[in-house]
């Protein structure tokens, strides 16, 4: 397939991605629900933290605080930070080879359906819970106009780095048969790694740095909020999409040699 039908195809998996989710609307009102009121248990104790340490920890006031606590909650669905073990089922049963035997790379279809789907839960299960902490909490305005679009690419480069380490989560099956142990293990790593639960910068400043620019997870959560709440300067914030784009491209490449490995080592069960 030439480049650009190929390009059309995969144009045709983003949109099948949008339908697809768009039409789940009592599961995402649920998600959206379940996101908003785990966001009042956060915003609660990340109050409190403020309040034991001053009114301002690691750069954070309470309306940046406040706006990371309830972008963050948004951002679960829109990035998807827990795999969902439908590719590594595939695997498991031998469906993938229907798959691969498409004129289109598996990666990029995968991923341009899960930009899709992204672009379908950035406009609601980003928009509900942050809608919900504007109406009760004072969340930060950005103050330069250069943060949307900044943020825009940061979300989209958070969502390439997700899906990328979710793949690899899932090819563990061409190995293991049985991905369980992988996702479980990311399932716990991400959330904590990825800055959902607390700010990584509250961490000690080598410890966390190195979290931050030493392993992808924070360009899932951490940076896209930093840019948003404009923690620093729009040097800082182009600093931060630099480390996205850098992960973003080093995880792709590693999910597409991974694909090759899994490929040859693939075994069809089931007939």
């Amino acid at each position: 397939m030439s480049g650009r039908p190929r390009l059309r195809a995969y144009l045709a998996f983003a949109v099948a991605g949008f339908r697809r989710h768009s039409t789940y609307r009592q599961a995402t009102v649920a998600a959206c629900v379940t996101n908003s009121v785990f966001g009042f248990l956060r915003a609660a104790v990340m109050l409190a933290v403020l309040a034991a340490g001053g009114s301002v920890i690691a750069g954070y006031d309470a309306p940046r605080l406040m706006t990371f606590v309830w972008a963050g909650q948004g951002l679960i669905g829109t990035v998807l930070i827990w795999a969902p073990p439908e590719l590594a089922g595939r695997i498991r049963t031998g469906d993938v080879v229907i798959d691969l035997l498409r004129p289109v790379d598996l990666v990029w279809q995968q991923l341009a359906s899960d930009l899709g789907r992204a672009g379908f839960a950035m406009g609601v299960r980003f928009a509900v819970p942050v809608a919900v902490g504007a109406l009760l909490f004072d969340l930060h305005a950005p103050a330069r106009l250069l943060t949307y679009p900044l943020f825009a690419c940061s979300l989209v480069l958070a969502t390439i780095v997700c899906f990328s380490c979710r793949f690899l989560v899932n090819a563990a099956a061409y190995w293991l048969l049985d991905a369980r142990g992988p996702q479980m293990a990311w399932t716990l790593t991400s959330g904590i790694l990825g800055g959902l639960y607390f700010p990584l910068w509250f961490l000690p400043p080598a410890v966390a740095l190195a979290v931050v620019a030493g392993l992808p997870f924070a360009s899932t959560i951490q940076l896209p909020l930093d840019v948003l709440v404009e923690r620093g300067g729009v040097a800082t914030q182009l600093v931060l999409l630099g480390v996205q784009a850098g992960w973003a491209v080093v995880m792709l490449a590693l999910c597409r040699w991974v694909q090759d490995r899994g490929e040859r080592k693939l075994v069809v069960q089931g007939g």
